[in-house]
């Protein structure tokens, strides 16, 4: 006798026995350390990145917190980084189940600068670092997602409008969201969805980098419908809920953790 699937099991709204990459932890408020205490507490196994050595050390403890399985050295810009962590992961784990980008970089001066005075070089390290190693991940995670998977990247309103300050981190995100499209249209024969994630304004690291962010915050959590501002913790729920099997049928949007802001003209 055939046993049907319980398509209500509890099990799907796990990651028990899941996999996971997780890339862009810089510390303890990082986007990407939210989302991997949240995958964690589903039960996925990660492997984490750390930039460079000067970072290796905020990044460490929160590694070892979680228990990860795999702690590598990543600079997406350096030829033939991103290659080794994969054949790392394959040799460990000989598969992937998800990963997480949430990596991104434009020089100074173009970030805070107009988008007509932007540099080619700056534009196109912007671009390399923030939308195509996505790209490249994906490429590489293809193989090694052999049941399906979940590719996550990270957006923000500024791709969709003009947000001011945001300047040249519009069109390279607004690059991004049109990349995860095709991705997911590309992958989807294989069970491999793509998520583009758009936070609103969140106190990180590479927010630092904007010009007058603390404005945007300001002004942000004032027109936001319920007054409040999504935390690393809301993204890392949404990101492991995404990654579990309850979440198979979707893929292929830019979806919005930000309290409703999105919604306001």
């Amino acid at each position: 006798m055939t046993t049907i699937p319980n398509p209500f099991d509890p099990a799907r709204l796990r990651l028990d026995g899941k996999k996971g990459l997780i890339v862009g932890i810089a510390n303890e408020h990082s986007i990407a350390y939210g989302c991997a205490q949240a995958t964690r507490a589903l039960g996925a196994e990660l492997a984490i990145t750390y930039l460079n050595e000067k970072a290796k050390p905020h990044v460490a403890p929160l590694a070892e917190g979680l228990g990860a399985d795999l702690f590598l050295p990543l600079n997406v810009a350096e030829p033939g980084a991103l290659e080794r962590v994969f054949e790392t992961i394959a040799a460990r784990w000989g598969k992937l189940d998800f990963l997480i980008h949430s990596i991104a970089f434009g020089p100074k001066d173009d970030l805070q600068g107009r988008l007509a005075d932007s540099s080619g070089e700056g534009f196109a390290e912007a671009m390399d670092i923030s939308c195509h190693s996505f790209i490249r991940m994906a490429k590489l995670a293809e193989p090694l997602m052999v049941d399906g998977g979940t590719l996550f990247a990270m957006s923000y309103l500024g791709a969709q409008r003009v947000v001011e300050h945001y300047n040249l981190m519009g069109p390279v995100k607004a690059a991004l969201e049109s990349a995860g499209r095709y991705l997911a249209a590309e992958l989807a024969p294989k069970n491999i969805r793509v998520h583009i994630l758009s936070p609103g304004p969140i106190r990180t690291r590479a927010a630092s980098g904007l010009e007058d962010f603390d404005t945007l915050i300001e002004e942000t959590q004032e027109r936001t419908p319920g007054h409040r501002l999504a935390t690393i913790e809301d993204v890392g729920l949404a990101t492991a809920l995404l990654a579990t099997d309850a979440a198979r049928i979707m893929t292929g949007d830019t979806l919005f953790i930000d309290g409703g802001f999105h919604l306001m003209g």
